[in-house]
């Protein structure tokens, strides 16, 4: 999606340690209008398929999932990554590790969100390593829905997450898949 690469070109930030800051109109401060393209876009490469839920982890998956869900017309379930008082009850529960936050948590949904008869596609705004897809994909297959397919706004093509997933026959759509980045110069390029 070249709207999305001109904007990471724009004003993405490349730190060290292949982090890759897109707060200013990503996962921060969001950029609405951005958003909107992203749904139409993702609305436009899963056309066709029977989707009737979105599904993400918290937290900075949730704005695009919403947007997402608003061109399908179904609700959207985000993942928490703490168990709450809110959530009584059975919940699904799977255990992932963050590349951002060099940590592993749970991620819990409540049983009364997700289950049999869903069909379900899977928004984030990152893929790196792949863990938060691979945790969200066990989360469906545990619910006993279908898992349709997943939706990224940014993947990092040198990263290992894309073709973990992909392998797994999971059909993956990224709107921008980073080819090399260098925190020295801050150059970014892209796949095709």
């Amino acid at each position: 999606m070249q709207l999305l690469k001109d904007r990471i070109r724009k004003d993405g930030k490349v730190k060290e340690g292949n982090v890759l800051k897109v707060d200013s109109f990503l996962n921060h401060q969001m950029d609405t209008a951005l958003f909107r393209e992203m749904g139409k876009e993702f609305k436009r490469r899963f056309e066709g398929e029977e989707i009737n839920k979105i599904l993400t982890i918290e937290a900075s998956g949730i704005g695009i999932a919403c947007v997402v869900a608003e061109e399908f017309h179904v609700p959207v379930v985000f993942a928490k990554k703490t168990q709450t008082k809110n959530i009584a009850g059975d919940v699904y529960k799977s255990r992932v590790e963050s590349f951002t936050h060099g940590r592993v948590y749970d991620i819990i949904v409540s049983k009364e969100f997700l289950g049999e008869g869903d069909k379900v596609l899977l928004i984030d705004d990152f893929l790196a390593n792949g863990k938060a897809l691979e945790g969200l994909a066990e989360l469906v297959e545990e619910s006993g829905a279908t898992l349709v397919g997943a939706g990224i706004a940014i993947e990092k093509g040198f990263q290992v997450g894309g073709d973990i997933i992909r392998s797994k026959g999971i059909h993956l759509e990224s709107l921008a898949i980073v080819e090399s980045m260098d925190d020295k110069t801050g150059e970014i390029t892209f796949r095709d």
